[in-house]
């Protein structure tokens, strides 16, 4: 009996790493996102002089729909192993320093240049970023053409604000039922998107990246509770050709509707039956093609974290000085993503990653792992 569990129990926690492949590839899907928003018709920090409403508006609706519920369902599983090995107090101290440390740099450091560019660029204000300075805490930066300047959020850090929320309030409580298991069955596929469309219409709390916090913490607790258990990755291989199918319908009744402008209820069904299909879907093909580990995963997965805080006010600098230019938006397009990830890419790698403060300031340990330890899953994300 003893031995039969601790079995069970040692490949509870082997190391899932089709979840480290989905995090790093998540994470520059993300730069590819941010950087089609200089160019579509909705609201940003700064847009290009050329706007598209073809391709880049339709990558953007698509990408958008499930890359953040992507984040907060890889989070609920991390967060599951997490209290397997983890106190309360040891684990809620992690976080708030880990995530804590770049929510900071990021209000104080990156965000005053990207609330100037977007104040200038709409003509809000005239002067120079020094003089901007002493106008970056009058008021709280809420919405994008809005009044107040303070970016408590640190602009697309609102992800990490929202993480350690959700685990200051879960946390005391999911470590309760930390050993409790709701195995994902077939059925799931179906009834698990009901509450995320009924929270899609009718919650009137904080939206954030299409979605109000509300939906996040719902798949951030499905991650907890479902996702992270074997028989996920069994039903999702059974029904592996359900989810290509739901998967592609749905992406083309969501850029239709949002084109066509369906009603309001229909038009958020089919966007989060869109979402759940992929983001059931990735895991599925990560886990099929992905279940292992090689030097450019092991780079990345610690990278993932340093591209994710950097990458934005990248593009936001690089759009400003891009976005008068006579190019095409294809053109302009491929210098921009060239300028993000390359630019991202050189901090990491010569003045992040040797260092012990820059590594701090973005969510990493405060010394450079020289050999691969081999991790169990707890570690696999702290966001």
């Amino acid at each position: 009996m003893v031995v039969a569990y601790r079995v069970k129990e040692a490949r509870a926690l082997e190391r899932r790493y089709d979840l480290d492949w989905i995090k790093v590839l998540a994470t520059g899907l993300v730069i590819f996102y941010h950087c089609t928003m200089f160019f579509n018709p909705w609201p940003w920090h700064v847009k290009n002089n050329d706007i598209d409403h073809s391709v880049i508006l339709v990558l953007s609706l698509l990408i958008g729909s499930f890359i953040m519920p992507l984040f907060f369902a890889i989070s609920g599983i991390s967060l599951y192993f997490a209290l397997q090995k983890r106190s309360i107090r040891v684990l809620l101290k992690e976080r708030l320093l880990r995530l804590g440390i770049p929510l900071l740099f990021a209000v104080w450091v990156l965000s005053p240049p990207q609330v100037y560019i977007e104040r200038f660029a709409s003509g809000q204000f005239t002067g120079s970023f020094l003089q901007f300075l002493p106008h970056y805490t009058d008021g709280l930066y809420l919405d994008i053409g809005g009044s107040g300047n303070f970016s408590f959020a640190g602009h697309h850090l609102w992800y990490v604000l929202v993480l350690l929320v959700f685990s200051a309030v879960l946390v005391p409580l999911l470590i309760r039922t930390k050993n409790s298991s709701a195995a994902f069955k077939g059925y799931h596929l179906i009834l698990l998107p009901v509450p995320l469309s009924l929270i899609k219409v009718l919650a009137p709390t904080i939206q954030l990246g299409g979605y109000d916090i509300l939906f996040y913490l719902a798949v951030l607790l499905y991650g907890f509770y479902f996702l992270k258990d074997r028989t996920f990755t069994m039903v999702l291989e059974k029904y592996s050709t359900l989810l290509i199918a739901a998967a592609s319908v749905s992406s083309v009744l969501w850029v239709t509707g949002f084109l066509q402008q369906w009603n309001v209820l229909l038009l958020a069904a089919v966007q989060v039956l869109y979402c759940w299909s992929s983001v059931l879907l990735i895991f599925h093909l990560a886990n099929k093609h992905l279940s292992f580990s090689n030097s450019s995963l092991r780079y990345f997965n610690e990278a993932s974290m340093p591209y994710y805080v950097l990458h934005q006010p990248i593009i936001v600098i690089a759009g400003f000085f891009l976005r008068g230019l006579d190019l095409s938006v294809a053109l302009k397009f491929l210098l921009l993503a060239c300028i993000a990830y390359g630019s991202v890419a050189a901090l990491y790698h010569f003045a992040i990653k040797p260092y012990s403060l820059p590594r701090i300031l973005t969510g990493l340990n405060g010394k450079s792992r020289k050999k691969h330890i081999k991790s169990t899953p707890e570690e696999v994300s702290l966001y």
